[in-house]
């Protein structure tokens, strides 16, 4: 079934090994109802929290999941690069693994992306997309402060989405991306400049299991990233 897929999910993980079952159960669900071959790639920055043997078991159940490891790199966009090169469908979806991203979503985004759209992202911010009213204040305006910064940079409603789908060559457009941190599909959207980019509404959840990511640490490395783009986006309006 993989070597047939049409799509690919790339799912970055540290620590999350927990919610890989609930994942893969929902997107083999929403999948299987809108008839789309797949698979899963998950890639793990080496959190030795049992996630060989989660993915290992539901591969034997036959689930369309495969499993890189890496033991030296750490960051989620990173991540999400390694497993576009490992994937085997022309299309891929980029989702969290946190379960804050639904599966029937991830076959909008593949749809938009197969019915013509270079781009296609997820967005909670345009009519008909929404977030879990368990957000909290501090979620909330750390969200809304960071796609301020942002927004500058390109013309989206939800620039800070981890949610989103392309055609795997995209990648190749960019020259050397240089990503850091965790927003991979701002870096795309600057450096590969997709043609046609369509924003598609989603609900955002909250997460239930497993404990997150966002760190001071990944904050500043998003001031460095946002500064990076900036730059760079600077150098091309001058170059012409």
């Amino acid at each position: 079934m993989a070597k047939e897929s049409t799509l690919s999910i790339i799912t970055p993980t540290y620590k999350e090994a927990i919610n890989i079952p609930h994942l893969v159960a929902e997107l083999s669900g929403a999948m299987d109802e809108a008839m789309v071959r797949w698979e899963m790639v998950v890639v793990d920055d080496d959190s030795r929290d049992g996630i060989r043997e989660k993915c290992a078991a539901l591969k034997q159940k036959g689930a369309p999941i495969r499993l890189i490891q890496r033991k030296n790199q750490r960051g989620l966009a990173t991540a999400v690069i390694e497993g576009v090169k490992h994937a085997r469908g022309s299309i891929v979806v980029v989702m969290d693994a946190d379960l804050s991203h639904r599966g029937k979503d991830a076959v909008k985004l593949y749809r938009a992306v197969e019915d013509g759209a270079e781009f296609a992202v997820g967005s909670r911010y345009i009519s008909g997309g929404s977030t879990d009213d368990r957000w909290t204040v501090y979620r909330f305006l750390n969200s809304k402060i960071a796609s301020l910064m942002a927004k500058p940079l390109v013309s989206i409603s939800d620039p800070m989405s981890g949610f989103f789908a392309m055609h795997s060559s995209l990648l190749h457009r960019g020259g050397s991306l240089s990503p850091v941190g965790y927003k991979i599909g701002l870096e795309i959207l600057i450096r590969c400049v997709p043609r046609t980019v369509v924003e598609i509404p989603i609900h955002f959840r909250t997460r239930v299991r497993g404990k997150s990511k966002l760190t001071l640490k990944q904050q500043l490395l998003y001031l460095r990233h946002i500064y990076s783009l900036y730059h760079h986006k600077w150098k091309r309006f001058r170059s012409g």
